[in-house]
């Protein structure tokens, strides 16, 4: 209970006590009306006096101080000039030019022949070896030779009898072909030969030749010669 309202429970029951002793002391009623006026004024006191202790001033706490934002300062607009294309135009000098030429480096491929396309009709050859005198054989000065070549028939037809070798180019031997003096069936193979005399005259010597049908028409492939008449 706080101290105020104590004391004024405690001065309520003095007035009650003293009221009902009131009508045995007759002579103190004047005392009892100042008593009671005066514990009116001590209670008024004492309770705001006690409100007064009790209330304790707040002390105003001060409002922050705002920060200030930066200013913002816009940009100076930049005004961009017009573009415009620039042309470069080249003449060149004449005699002054010179093209840049392909560099080839490696061994260049070398073209293959198809030997479907070297018949002739139903006909065709195809090279498998050199019986004898490979090339680059030595020879003597006149000597009396007979070159051989084994040969397959890649055609569809049979060679007949009157086939035989015919000279092509290079090297004019004189020499002559032989028939063949036999039929040749498609898949088959057979040695073709021709003779000739070593010339007189030293050095290298080659020379092309070529399978003909009986009406003279040249296919196949090519069979070479080549050789060297010694000293």
């Amino acid at each position: 209970m706080k101290p105020a309202f104590k004391n004024i429970f405690t001065l309520l029951l003095i007035v009650i006590i003293i009221s009902a002793c009131g009508s045995k002391v007759a002579t103190a009623q004047p005392d009892v009306d100042t008593l009671l006026t005066a514990a009116v004024g001590t209670m008024v006191y004492s309770y705001f006096d006690t409100q007064t202790a009790i209330y304790t001033a707040e002390t105003a706490t001060p409002a922050s101080t705002p920060t200030l934002l930066p200013t913002f300062t816009p940009l100076p607009s930049v005004t961009l000039p017009p573009s415009s294309p620039t042309y470069v135009y080249f003449t060149p000098t004449l005699g002054t030019f010179t093209p840049a030429v392909p560099t080839v480096t490696g061994t260049l491929p070398t073209a293959t022949v198809n030997p479907g396309a070297l018949g002739y009709g139903c006909s065709n050859l195809a090279f498998i070896r050199d019986v004898n005198m490979p090339a680059g054989s030595v020879l003597q000065r006149n000597e009396e030779v007979t070159k051989t070549w084994k040969v397959q028939n890649t055609g569809s037809c049979i060679w007949t009898f009157q086939y035989r070798l015919v000279f092509l180019s290079g090297d004019d031997l004189k020499a002559s072909g032989d028939y063949i003096q036999k039929q040749v069936i498609v898949w088959d193979w057979a040695e073709v030969s021709i003779q000739f005399n070593a010339p007189k005259k030293p050095g290298t010597y080659t020379s092309y030749w070529r399978m003909v049908d009986a009406n003279g028409n040249m296919f196949g492939a090519t069979l070479i010669l080549s050789f060297v008449v010694s000293e």
